[in-house]
């Protein structure tokens, strides 16, 4: 854990939460329990958290978050200020040929298919929401290359409303800190849902995911090293992991014994028989 809190217990500060000491074996069972010890533990690593997209209205981050799917955060920034100078709302982009567009987007993955729906989401706009995106969580899942996920970054970052995305990291994070089965992301949101309060699910689901880049990756994870997957990983899910090479083994392993050399005994009254001369 954090050497400032060591220090500030040392010198007689506040105690420090239980969670840090907590162990797969000694935390609590009741995910509530645990749902709350992770609020506070993401508190302290992210007390504060950004939109990872940069937009200035609510269509250029629906147009960013298309382009984030099998992509980097990064590299959708580094071709959007470009875009968004020469077309900045759907009625611009509406007017696009998905090969003009392609060449603003080119670096990101998928870019053709990506190309072809925001054009035909534009158009739509237009025709249908009068070049705006609709404040409505169904009508954004209408809109072409619009999923759940997308629909509900935007719902949740544009508009403010009460909305729970679930991406790869979030997913991995449910199933790691046994909060969900995570057999599939309808039911992760629908679990942690009922686990996180709801004036929470707009903060929160940045802070895990920044948590999950961060702390709890995806490969060569370190269970002991995780403020929270060193007590909240079971230890089936630690062995599966560490089959499918995702994480590091998190006990130590035992030392190899020294091989031991035998020499029978003499028994007392027995000559040793000399070799047999083979000539």
């Amino acid at each position: 854990m954090k050497d400032e809190q060591a220090e500030e217990t040392a010198r007689g500060g506040t105690e420090p939460r239980p969670y840090h000491a907590w162990t797969a074996e000694t935390a609590p069972r009741s995910r509530r329990e645990r749902a709350a010890a992770i609020m506070e533990i993401l508190d302290e690593y992210f007390p504060d958290v950004e939109r990872p997209l940069e937009s200035e209205t609510a269509y250029q981050l629906l147009v960013a978050t298309i382009l984030s799917a099998q992509c980097t955060d990064a590299r959708v920034n580094a071709v959007t200020p470009a875009l968004f100078a020469d077309v900045p709302d759907a009625r611009a982009m509406a007017k696009l040929r998905p090969r003009t567009l392609m060449r603003y987007i080119r670096t990101c993955g998928l870019a053709a298919a990506k190309a072809r729906n925001i054009v035909a989401m534009s158009k739509q706009l237009v025709a249908e929401h009068g070049g705006e995106v609709p404040r409505d969580l169904e009508a954004l899942e209408e809109l072409p290359g619009v999923g759940h996920k997308t629909a509900s970054v935007v719902f949740v970052q544009a508009f403010g409303e009460a909305a729970f995305p679930v991406d790869t990291h979030i997913h991995r994070l449910a199933g790691r800190w046994q909060l969900s089965r995570a057999r599939t992301v309808e039911e992760v949101e629908h679990d942690c849902k009922q686990l996180f309060p709801r004036e929470r699910w707009a903060k929160l689901h940045l802070q895990l995911i920044y948590f999950g880049r961060t702390y709890c990756t995806a490969k060569n994870h370190d269970p002991a090293a995780c403020p929270i997957c060193r007590w909240a990983m079971s230890k089936a899910r630690a062995r599966a992991e560490v089959r499918l090479g995702l994480s590091k083994p998190n006990v130590r392993p035992k030392r190899r014994r020294k091989a031991v050399v035998v020499t029978p005994k003499k028994r007392p009254g027995v000559r040793a028989r000399a070799p047999r001369s083979r000539a």
